[in-house]
């Protein structure tokens, strides 16, 4: 089971994680030094299905529900045609890259809603993924398969590279792994 640290640039902040594979899906929990807490559950084809996220006071959660996504916040519901949601904790990057199932040269389009700031403000945004390529590394243990993603916001042109190993991401904008203290599951869609 992973579990490490990751930095979030910006605010100088650590997120301690741990993540793991489960008889019906993958878990992911992170705690940041902040307060933030994310637990993520997907189920076996990689659909959020259920998304914790608290900032003291102030909690949302939710999931996927057919082609819809739906959340509570604060006792009143919401909901959208997305495919997931899309927060400050690197796990979601991980949920989004695996249940889109890219190969090396495909891209895809896809609608989440970004949970973002000390509000938990849910915004729907509209990203492109591509699946640049995968490169293997040799490591004690194993080759270690690490695949380079562009994503892009569709409304604001805005783009950055995710890279991920397995159920870990090893960099993507804004985040740095600082600490992994054992082997990322490699997994893929």
């Amino acid at each position: 089971m992973p579990n490490g640290t990751y930095l979030h640039l910006d605010e100088g902040i650590e997120e301690s994680f741990q993540c793991a594979p489960g008889p019906g899906g993958w878990r992911y929990v992170g705690q940041r030094s902040d307060g933030v807490r994310t637990d993520l559950v997907v189920d076996d084809r990689w659909r959020q299905i259920r998304v914790e996220v608290t900032a003291g006071p102030l909690w949302i959660r939710g999931g996927v529900t057919g082609h819809d996504l739906v959340w509570v916040r604060a006792g009143e519901e919401r909901g959208a045609r997305a495919a997931g949601f899309l927060g400050e904790s690197p796990g979601f990057l991980v949920a989004v890259a695996r249940w889109l199932r890219l190969e090396p040269g495909e891209e895809r389009n896809v609608r989440l809603v970004r949970l973002g700031g000390p509000a938990l403000a849910a915004l729907t945004v509209d990203q492109r993924w591509r699946l640049v390529d995968v490169t293997t590394h040799e490591t004690d243990i194993a080759p270690l398969p690490v695949e380079r993603y562009e994503v892009g916001d569709l409304a604001t042109a805005e783009a950055g590279e995710v890279h991920l190993a397995g159920d870990v991401v090893l960099a993507a904008p804004g985040i740095e792994l600082t600490a992994l203290e054992s082997p990322p599951n490699l997994v893929r869609g």
